[in-house]
Formats: structure tokens, C-alpha cells, sequence
């Protein structure tokens, strides 16, 4: 079993579109293990992007990310990384297998209404930034 993290974006949460995603999720045989809603400080939103900061749209992102509350979740199952990124579609939505999230609700590349670790061990690093050991309960 793998665990990776989950972010619902602003544009999501905004349009309320929070159940509609985690059953995505669900339906993939991928387990919420913990959740919680919150607002990023811009601290955290320029630490948690911190990989992107010699990019040209990691201000943006940053702005984005602080515009509105996020769902952190760390989901749980088989092959959970490829398959959260398999489920949440290419990051623009205009070419997004169809039924994938991004293709379904994402706004643009930018709003792409989520994000999910690229490896195991982003994953872990990602969980532990949001998360800690208790408030998992696999």
C-alpha cells in the first residue's frame, strides 16, 4: 500500500466541487486516510512550491494557491501515486484524457483544481508538511 498527497485548489473548493473529486478518488479504490480543509499562509504556499521558485509562474502559483481555502488529503492505496496522477489528468485540461478530473473541472493549467505528489517520496515529504503521524488513520 502507498500513500500520496491530495490538494483540492482554490478553484475547486470555490465552486464547490470537493465531493465530486474525493469520489474520484473513491471510486479508484483510493482511501481518504486524512483530510482537512485550510487556508494557506503565503509562507507555507511559497515553501510547500518552493521546487518552482526559479520558475517563471511560481508567483502566480503562490497567489493562487492563497486565494481561497484547499482540502489537503492523503489517499492510500495500491499504486496510490500513478494512480492519483492517472486520475487527476494532465496538468492542462485541454488535453486531459476525458472522465480524468482536470478534463471534467479544471479551469486552466493554472486552476487545475488539484495537485498529487509525482513520487513516493515527494509523497512523503507532501504528507508530512500537512499531516502528522495522528492525524493519519489508515
Amino acid at each position: 500500500m502507498e500513500r500520496t498527497l491530495s490538494i483540492i485548489k482554490p478553484d475547486a473548493t470555490k465552486r464547490n466541487l470537493i465531493g465530486k473529486i474525493i469520489a474520484k478518488f473513491e471510486e479508484n479504490n483510493l482511501r481518504v486516510v486524512a483530510m482537512k480543509k485550510i487556508f494557506l499562509s503565503r509562507e507555507q504556499a511559497e515553501k510547500f512550491y518552493e521546487v518552482h521558485k526559479e520558475r517563471p509562474f511560481y508567483p502566480t502559483l503562490v497567489e493562487f494557491m492563497i486565494s481561497g481555502p484547499v482540502v489537503v488529503q492523503v489517499l492510500e492505496g495500491e499504486n496510490a501515486v500513478a494512480k492519483n496522477r492517472a486520475i487527476m489528468g494532465a496538468t492542462n485540461p485541454a488535453v486531459a484524457d476525458k472522465g480524468t478530473i482536470r478534463a471534467e473541472f479544471a479551469e486552466s493549467v493554472e486552476a487545475n483544481s488539484v495537485h498529487g505528489s509525482d513520487s513516493l517520496e515527494n509523497a512523503a515529504n507532501e504528507i508530512k508538511f500537512f499531516f502528522s503521524d495522528i492525524e493519519i488513520v489508515g
